[in-house]
């Protein structure tokens, strides 16, 4: 059983996380992968609820920093009720931040190995808030920083349910058909092709003709020049790459 802690000051961002799609499923033991997700409320490792979790900066400066103090407690919980040794030896801690390095597909395939049995160590997220964390809290425990994109979030509990949703997928048994993510957006450096459905006609487009023969090879040869005329036209940078 993969373990994974959230260290949140709002646990109820996570709700829809164990509730719904494919990774909710994984959460409830419906898809054959075990996991174990864990929320720990940070201000209930706080003296004064809410208002213990911060305090104002060192040397001035705009907003409130989250405690050192108060974050440790929070691992020091984990650590009894999740019957573990210690901090160093048996969690692996993750801090969403701008100085991370971003995440991308290649990032999230190799995370995903961090959520696997073979990973000996169980996962912890630090969803910071405000004006962020203490230093020496980054520098004492976490063990890894990762940003989903040069831009800022209230609070590190969304980026904690992207690297999560978008690692995960990546997990066996998490999806049902392992096709379904290597033929997607990024699988090979280039975007997905289109795709149709019923009706066959609809606001008067139709479905292309390739699509409804019986001429898989064509088929195939289609997605593959579709997905390039797309990433061409949508996302010219990542032929750059190639």
């Amino acid at each position: 059983m993969k373990k994974i802690w959230i260290v949140t000051l709002f646990p109820e961002y996570f709700t829809p996380l164990k509730e719904c799609g494919v990774v909710g499923k994984a959460f409830r033991g419906e898809r054959g992968a075990e996991f174990e997700l864990n929320l720990i409320r940070l201000a209930d490792h706080s003296p004064k609820d809410f208002k213990g979790v911060d305090d104002a900066p060192y040397g001035g400066g705009q907003g409130m920093v989250m405690r050192a103090d108060v974050l440790k407690n929070a691992l020091d919980h984990i650590i009894k009720v999740g019957q573990y040794s210690a901090i160093k030896k048996d969690l692996h801690i993750v801090f969403p931040s701008p100085r991370g390095k971003k995440w991308e597909d290649g990032h999230a395939r190799g995370f995903a190995k961090k959520l696997s049995k073979d990973f000996h160590k169980d996962l912890v997220f630090i969803c910071g808030r405000y004006e962020g964390i203490d230093e020496r809290f980054i520098e004492a425990f976490v063990d890894e920083q990762i940003s989903i994109g040069d831009y800022i979030l209230s609070g590190g509990d969304i980026a904690t349910l992207v690297i999560l949703d978008s690692a995960m997928r990546f997990c066996p048994d998490v999806l049902g058909n392992k096709q379904s993510y290597t033929d997607e957006s990024f699988g090979d450096g280039l975007l997905e092709h289109p795709y149709y459905t019923r009706p066959l006609e609809f606001e008067g487009l139709k479905v292309p003709e390739v699509l409804t023969g019986g001429d898989h090879a064509k088929q195939i040869e289609w997605r593959k020049s579709e997905s390039l005329r797309l990433t061409k036209k949508h996302r010219p940078d990542l032929l750059e790459r190639k």
